[in-house]
C-alpha cells in the first residue's frame, strides 16, 4: 500500500534524514503505482526496493558517525581526511629524510 505521510513508513527508514524519508515515500508510491497490475506483495517488495534504490544515489551511510548524509557532504569529509593523511605522510617523509642526512 503506499504511504500516505512519513510517519507510517517502515521502522528501517526512521533513521534517515527528513529529506531522504520524503525522496522514499516519493519513489515507493511511484513505483506503487506504476506496478498496479502486480500482485501486491511483488509489488510491495519492488516498491521498497525503488525506494532504497532512490535514496542511496543521494545518500550514503557514513563510516564514522553511523548517519544517512547527502553524499557530497561524505564525500568532501574523506577528501578532507585523505589531504591530512597525505600531508601528514610527506611532513614525515622530510623529517626522516633530514634525519638521515
Amino acid at each position: 500500500m503506499p504511504f500516505e505521510s512519513i510517519s507510517e513508513l517502515p521502522k528501517s527508514v526512521r533513521n534517515l534524514p527528513s529529506r531522504a524519508k520524503a525522496l522514499y515515500m516519493k519513489a515507493y508510491n511511484g513505483c506503487w503505482e506504476d506496478l498496479e497490475s502486480t500482485e501486491d506483495a511483488d509489488r510491495e517488495k519492488a516498491s521498497h526496493e525503488t525506494a532504497w534504490s532512490a535514496v542511496k544515489e543521494q545518500y550514503e551511510k557514513d563510516d564514522e558517525t553511523g548517519e544517512w548524509v547527502k553524499s557530497e557532504e561524505v564525500a568532501g569529509r574523506r577528501s578532507r581526511h585523505v589531504i591530512r593523511h597525505r600531508k601528514s605522510r610527506s611532513s614525515g617523509t622530510a623529517s626522516q629524510a633530514k634525519a638521515n642526512a
